[in-house]
């Protein structure tokens, strides 16, 4: 038997509101049902997988949630009938216009006599979730100290080449400077060239991190103004915030210049979608609950979306795409995802992106206070 029936049990023989407190720490959806399968319990964490809030879940048929209910319900009347102490079972809970749940079940009959129906759920995909954070997390480490170590050994002969063309061009005579000059020109142009593309690696490691309030709408309104100003027609920017996010402390300029690479790049890939005028790019804000990030768990974390009806990651580089130089654009340099990632890191969080065809949405969680 779980702890957390026994907490919920518990509960239920004391009949306080008060004493299921202990299960809103918990990491795992916890959901009670009412012998008539009505909600009359969730935790944060539920709040959090099922994406509705108390209130809405309040007294609604818990398998009215989902479009395959058969098996959810047939285990519950067997949890009913008290044919098990509680039944462990891996369930694909598929959701009108959400995507499906994966998730692993534990479904028992408390001692009440009510006949409540205790139901715990935990995404099958949150060990691989936080596995894959951490090697992000570990690659990141490892190409920051590629991209400082590759781009300080570049830097030095740069100047040497650079400063070589030069005085090679002074030297030359003046009966051929025209038709020479050209290709010392080349030489100078290009070096000044690879100059600026490793002063850009190295320029979120040289910035200092300057911490102040942050508000978020008024970093994805700044980015707004900014997509808008250089796509005036064609795109579509819908706004989807929670006006209760709270201020957090964070480096502003850093913010706006993550969420404008992501935008920007959103924009640049719906470049057909502009020229048919449906583009569209949705700057959604969220709160959620009981987050892990970057293996620390916290309470409440900003979960900031950009989504775009574009054609989707190419899938050969879909698992790289915050690798520094890989860009999916012909003539990208390949660095705003890189960058994105690093000032997001720099704030304890953690960035994701989930793409298909017609759908991209780059997901940016950060702790809250």
């Amino acid at each position: 038997m779980s702890i957390v029936t026994n907490i919920a049990r518990a509960a239920a023989a004391m009949a306080r509101p008060q004493s299921l407190a202990g299960l809103e720490l918990l990491a795992s959806a916890v959901i009670l049902l009412d012998a008539d399968g009505l909600i009359t319990y969730v935790n944060a964490a539920a709040e959090n997988l099922l994406e509705s809030s108390v209130k809405a879940l309040s007294h609604q048929r818990f398998s009215a949630l989902f479009t395959n209910p058969d098996e959810l319900v047939n285990i519950i009347a067997q949890a009913r009938e008290h044919k098990f102490s509680d039944l462990r079972q891996d369930l694909t809970l598929e959701r009108a216009g959400k995507e499906p749940l994966q998730v692993h079940s534990i479904v028992s009959a408390l001692d009440d006599p009510h006949g409540a129906i205790l139901i715990e759920l935990r995404e099958n995909v949150q060990q691989l979730k936080l596995d894959r954070e951490e090697r992000i997390l570990d690659q990141s480490q490892v190409n920051k100290e590629l991209i400082r170590n590759l781009a300080h050994e570049i830097k030095n002969p740069l100047g040497g080449i650079r400063g070589a063309a030069q005085l090679l061009e002074m030297e030359l005579p003046p009966l051929h400077l025209a038709e020479l000059r050209e290709y010392t020109q080349v030489i100078i142009k290009e070096a000044d060239r690879l100059q600026t593309l490793v002063d850009r690696l190295l320029a979120p490691h040289r910035r200092p991190h300057i911490v102040g309030d942050v508000n978020i709408h008024e970093v994805c309104e700044r980015v707004r103004s900014l997509i808008l100003a250089e796509f005036p027609s064609g795109l579509a920017i819908r706004r989807d915030y929670d006006a209760s996010i709270p201020e957090f402390r964070g480096d502003k300029e850093q913010l706006i210049q993550t969420v404008l690479n992501i935008a920007h790049n959103a924009a640049q890939a719906l470049s057909q979608r502009i020229e048919q005028g449906d583009a569209e790019l949705v700057l959604k804000t969220r709160v959620a609950r009981q987050v892990t990030l970057a293996k620390v768990r916290y309470n409440l974390a900003l979960d900031l979306h950009i989504i775009d009806n574009g054609p989707g990651i190419a899938p050969q580089i879909r698992d790289r795409i915050f690798y520094p130089l890989v860009s999916g654009r012909e003539g990208g340099s390949g660095l705003g995802l890189t960058l994105a990632q690093t000032f997001v890191q720099q704030h304890m969080g953690v960035i994701e992106c989930e793409s298909r065809p017609g759908y991209t949405d780059f997901r940016i969680l950060l702790p809250l206070p």
